[in-house]
This record gives C-alpha cells, sequence and structure tokens, in this order.
C-alpha cells in the first residue's frame, strides 16, 4: 500500500509539473510563437487563391471561404457584410474579368497564432480587365483564415480598403 501512495503521489506531481510547463508555454510570448510549416500552408493557399482568380476558376475561388454565420466582411468603409453578400460579390467581379494583366500581392505578411488561425495582411496591385476598360485595384487588404477540421485553410473574414500610395 505504501508503494501505491508513494507512486500516486510521484505521478500527481509529474502531472502538476507537466501542466505547469503547458500553462506557461501557452501564455509566455504566445503571439510569438512561429509556425513556420502552418506559414508554408497559408502561403501555397494564397497562391492557390491568386492561380483562381488567373484561371477564372470561381467555383475554386468560392471553396477557399468557410461562409457561414461567423463570416464577416469590410469592403471600402461600407458596413460589414456576411456571406452571401460577399459570395454574391466575388462571383460578380471575378466573374466578370476579362484578363488577368497583374495580380500581386505585394509586401505580404502571414501571421499565424496557435497552429491554426492566421492574419494575412497585403497591399493589392490589380490590373484586371472587365471587356476592354482596365481597373487597377491598390488596395490594403487582411484575410483571416481558420484551419478547418480537414486541416484546409479558411477565409473567415476579408477587409479592404484604399492604400493611399505615396506619389
Amino acid at each position: 500500500m505504501k508503494n501505491f501512495s508513494t507512486h500516486k503521489i510521484g505521478l500527481l506531481v509529474m502531472l502538476l509539473f507537466m501542466s505547469a510547463q503547458i500553462l506557461t508555454a501557452q501564455t509566455e510570448n504566445a503571439v510569438d510563437i512561429k509556425y513556420p510549416k502552418a506559414q508554408k500552408e497559408v502561403k501555397g493557399t494564397m497562391d492557390a487563391i491568386l492561380e483562381s482568380v488567373k484561371e477564372g476558376e470561381i467555383d475554386k475561388l468560392i471553396a477557399f471561404h468557410a461562409y457561414g454565420p461567423k463570416f464577416t466582411e469590410f469592403k471600402m468603409g461600407e458596413s460589414r457584410v456576411g456571406s452571401k453578400e460577399n459570395e454574391v460579390h466575388e462571383r460578380n467581379v471575378f466573374g466578370s474579368v476579362t484578363e488577368v494583366i497583374k495580380l500581386d500581392a505585394n509586401d505580404l505578411k502571414i501571421a499565424v497564432y496557435y497552429g491554426n488561425v492566421a492574419n494575412v495582411t497585403f497591399h493589392s496591385d490589380f490590373h484586371l480587365k472587365f471587356g476592354d476598360n482596365q481597373v487597377v485595384v491598390n488596395d490594403q487588404i487582411t484575410l483571416l483564415f481558420v484551419k478547418n477540421e480537414k486541416g484546409e485553410w479558411k477565409i473567415v473574414h476579408e477587409h479592404h480598403s484604399p492604400l493611399q500610395l505615396k506619389g
């Protein structure tokens, strides 16, 4: 019986020590932890998103979104919209592109938190043709991604605002 109690106390001390280490690791500079594998995955997703636009694959572009009640978008100072409005807008805009002249995501920054949330920011330099009309889109863009249960990175929030270019 004495060995059993000593064993239980030793196990309890070990579990408490491990729990303290885990809690410290989760709180101590948790925001600064780098997730290089996740960053690479998100970069691959961003590349695939841009490629879907270049190829005019609208359904593929839409599939990168996690539409549902939590999805939000801010665009050009307008009121927040949700899934339905974002999908309609993306289908209308990107479905009407007749030529992609340039589709650069400049100053791309991918910040991953806890291995399953990524904040992606960049300055767009998009030159798109709609029939004979060329449109240049220079925006500040934020895309918030969450990794789903299948290991896929999905957009849950978008924010677009005009980039003030220094001239």
